[in-house]
């Protein structure tokens, strides 16, 4: 493949052309779009996400929902820390390996999801996208994320 004359190339590191700059500015757009929803749940947007994960299977090890949501332990910890003391989750260790830890919901966290069901509608209806514009978009995003971390040495 010739290779492009330095001038094409030097306009591939314009900002708006940067697909990390799309992203992290999408990202950062959409945090802040959500605050307003989540703030009558009493949640942030990292809290919500546990809370989707557990909404999904309600009980699980504390390492699964560190893997499931990218998380390390000292991300991880203090949020469910938070969410253990808003009363709408439990933390158990396993009595047969008190390194094992399981979140599971409490009552008050598996109520909050009737309150949060109309969230990703609001979602679709601000990007002017359907339901199904919008799980097609995020499985191509969640593809592509997952071919970066396949070709990042020591990412996944």
């Amino acid at each position: 493949m010739p290779r492009r004359p330095a001038s094409d190339r030097a306009q591939w590191l314009l900002l708006d052309r940067q697909l990390c700059f799309a992203l992290y500015s999408a990202s950062l757009a959409m945090t802040r779009f959500y605050k307003p929803l989540l703030d009558p749940l009493g949640l942030t947007y990292p809290q919500y996400l546990v809370m989707l994960v557990l909404w999904e299977g309600d009980a699980i090890g504390v390492g699964q929902l560190g893997e499931r949501l990218r998380l390390d332990s000292g991300t991880l910890t203090p949020l469910l820390k938070r969410l253990e003391g808003a009363g709408l989750v439990q933390r158990r260790r396993d009595p047969g390996d008190e390194r094992r830890v399981s979140v599971a919901l409490s009552p008050a966290g598996r109520a909050l999801k009737a309150r949060a069901q109309g969230i990703p509608e609001q979602i679709a209806c601000s990007s002017g996208c359907s339901l199904e514009e919008l799980a097609a978009l995020t499985a191509r995003l969640q593809s592509l994320r997952d071919q970066i971390l396949e070709s990042t040495p020591g990412a996944a």
